[in-house]
């Protein structure tokens, strides 16, 4: 389902690196995020939602630069 907030978003395993695009074209890398995190947001019928209240805030990140 396509987000109103979220472009695109990836997820390393090995690293447990969630890469979230915003449609703002800004990219954040948070980091130690649990699989189960992931997988809940690509199921979610509100992505945005699913952010706000699950990893925002949550997890530690880094601004990416634009790619």
């Amino acid at each position: 389902m396509p987000s109103s907030v979220i472009k695109y978003f990836s997820y390393d395993a090995d690293r447990k690196a969630l890469k979230i695009m915003f449609i703002t074209d800004m990219a954040y890398l948070y980091k130690n995020v649990p699989e189960r995190v992931y997988k809940m947001l690509k199921a979610s019928g509100s992505k945005g939602r699913y952010f706000n209240n699950y990893i925002k805030d949550k997890f530690k990140f880094q601004k990416l630069e634009k790619e």
